[in-house]
């Protein structure tokens, strides 16, 4: 459960954007079929953006985490 504690965290929201960013870059970089790589980025950027972890289910948490008050 660690694991999507920490992607659920600012540190991970930024994990997951840049990550996104890097395969997005990729994939432009690369052109030609490597533009699918581009589109599996957006996922990674859209959960980073949206605050949203894709993992949370497969470890039976919440795909958004509540704010601590």
């Amino acid at each position: 459960m660690s694991f999507v504690r920490m992607m659920s965290s600012p540190a991970g929201r930024l994990a997951r954007v840049v990550a996104g960013l890097v395969l997005m870059g990729l994939g432009a970089w690369g052109g030609g079929g490597w533009w699918a790589l581009f589109a599996v980025g957006l996922a990674p950027l859209g959960a980073g953006l949206g605050n949203v972890c894709l993992a949370a289910p497969l470890f039976h948490a919440r795909l958004r985490q509540a704010h601590q008050a």
